[in-house]
């Protein structure tokens, strides 16, 4: 069963890891920037995913994972934008803490139990 899976999240969430350890394992996912995007439901119009996974990160990791240069307001912005996919996501994964092969295995169990119910 070939299913479609979007990952958004604020910036240093993850996302681009997360997919690239994803596809590597063959499965059919999407790195969708909906945290940029003013239109709410950008991230159905993007890719429609059959699940969608929300990485989130609180606002002091991003600083440290990505040496960004932005401000708290910027940081809210992007959860602003990020609040009608998050309020749809099919799992949310709070990253704080958690390694990156943590992270991985939280979503692949999720996957493929979700593929088992269908």
């Amino acid at each position: 069963m070939s299913v479609c899976i979007g990952v958004v999240g604020p910036c240093a969430a993850g996302k681009t890891t997360l997919v690239a350890k994803l596809k590597a394992l063959g499965y059919n996912v999407r790195h969708i920037a909906q945290e940029h995007s003013y239109v709410p439901s950008m991230w159905k119009r993007i890719a429609n995913p059959d699940i969608l996974i929300y990485l989130d990160v609180n606002y002091s990791n991003t600083l440290i994972r990505k040496n960004l240069n932005w401000t708290f307001q910027e940081y809210e912005e992007q959860l602003r934008r990020l609040a009608h996919a998050r309020q749809h996501a099919d799992l949310i994964v709070d990253t704080n803490g958690l390694a990156e092969e943590e992270v991985l295995q939280m979503v692949i169990n999720f996957i493929e139990n979700w593929k088992k119910d269908r």
